[in-house]
């Protein structure tokens, strides 16, 4: 800790903790003691303590436990804004993505379903809904329509993989996409799915995704945690 920093020493605290558990030094499950233990290792007063670990609990990456303390749980995963799918981007965070497939089959294309995909509203597409879990836990509900025999769509490789890398497998060449970012409370159905309660703040996304050619191969409704999951913006000044 720098005490001569004009930044507050629980927020030293708060970032240095926040950092190993992101990093994989403080694995979920682990415990950090009481505030008591804690305050006397670090030579900080209990307040000072309590209020990084406050801190850290509102963010979904401690939590207090009854008769066992304060532990650690899964990190937030923190996902960039761009054209890049779900799995690869847990993958590539070490956050053990799998997948559980809970409806593969063709169905009628509704009026927005066709218009994001360039199709006839009641032609046939593939509906494909997913639950996607990042060590374990559930992370987001995935609900994905594509055209017709763009791809096999098999429900063991689905679980398996992720849906943009069996894309490219099949030599579709993914260019750029169509997205809007939303929030919205969970429903009891959704809640008991994602294992929050309800009325929960759920993360929404809606992307209609491209090919090198400007056909539309994806029509894409996520819903996901929001105290798992976030989207992280690059914003650049102008002017």
């Amino acid at each position: 800790m720098d005490r001569s920093s004009p930044v507050p020493l629980y927020f030293q605290l708060s970032q240095q903790l926040e950092a190993a558990i992101e990093k994989g030094r403080l694995a979920p499950g682990s415990l950090l003691g009481n505030e008591i233990e804690l305050a006397g290792r670090l030579g900080l007063s209990r307040p000072t303590v309590r209020q990084a670990i406050q801190s850290l609990v509102d963010k979904g990456l401690l939590v207090r436990r009854r008769g066992v303390g304060t532990q650690v749980v899964h990190s937030q995963v923190k996902r960039p804004l761009e054209l890049s799918s779900l799995f690869d981007d847990l993958e590539a965070a070490g956050q053990r993505p799998a997948t559980r497939v809970l409806h593969n089959a063709t169905e009628p294309a509704t009026a927005e379903v066709a218009a994001a995909l360039g199709v006839s509203e009641g032609a046939d597409v593939i509906l494909i809904e997913r639950l996607r879990f990042a060590y374990d836990e559930p992370v987001a509900h995935l609900r994905n329509h594509l055209p017709v025999g763009l791809l096999p769509l098999d429900t063991e490789r689905l679980e398996a993989t992720g849906l943009y890398r069996l894309m490219r497998e099949a030599g579709i060449t993914l260019h750029s996409a169509r997205q809007a970012v939303g929030a919205r409370a969970a429903s009891a159905e959704e809640g008991e799915e994602l294992g929050e309660p309800e009325g929960a703040p759920l993360l929404t996304m809606q992307r209609t995704t491209f090919d090198d050619t400007g056909r539309a191969v994806e029509f894409g409704s996520h819903i996901y945690r929001a105290s798992r999951y976030a989207f992280e913006f690059q914003l650049l000044v102008r002017g």
